[in-house]
């Protein structure tokens, strides 16, 4: 059994802006916990087999891919499914069974958050 936490996805509500996990960092000093939401996030990335991951699902046509179209890493096929499960589990990827494959997803309300973040975008802005 995991004890990762799962970050909370944030969604638009009436069509307005996804609010951030965490205040730009250019707008104020961040707190404990929102240093901690961001670190998850950031640490998933950290390693560089899960960001070619994370960016081939990305990057992928319809916004998801099949982890038989992104398995190409260097790595086995066992490695690829934990890192996957490591980008799961820290909430930056969704998945779902079809048939005999997983798909997966960005969330897009994970990039958006993580963009204000880096770009020192307000969500009042």
């Amino acid at each position: 059994m995991s004890n990762a936490k799962v970050l909370p996805l944030l969604e638009p509500a009436d069509g307005q802006a996804v609010p951030p996990c965490c205040p730009p960092l250019t707008e104020r000093p961040m707190t404990a916990e929102e240093a901690e939401t961001a670190a998850r996030m950031f640490k998933a990335l950290g390693d560089p087999v899960r960001l070619r991951l994370f960016s081939a699902v990305a990057s992928h046509d319809g916004g998801e891919a099949c982890v038989c179209d992104i398995s190409d890493v260097g790595v086995s096929q066992p490695t690829v499914s934990h890192h996957l499960k490591k980008l799961k589990e820290a909430g930056l990827l969704t998945s779902e069974r079809r048939g005999t494959w997983v798909y997966y997803r960005v969330e897009p309300s994970v990039l958006a958050v993580m963009g204000q973040m880096l770009l020192g975008v307000s969500a009042a802005a």
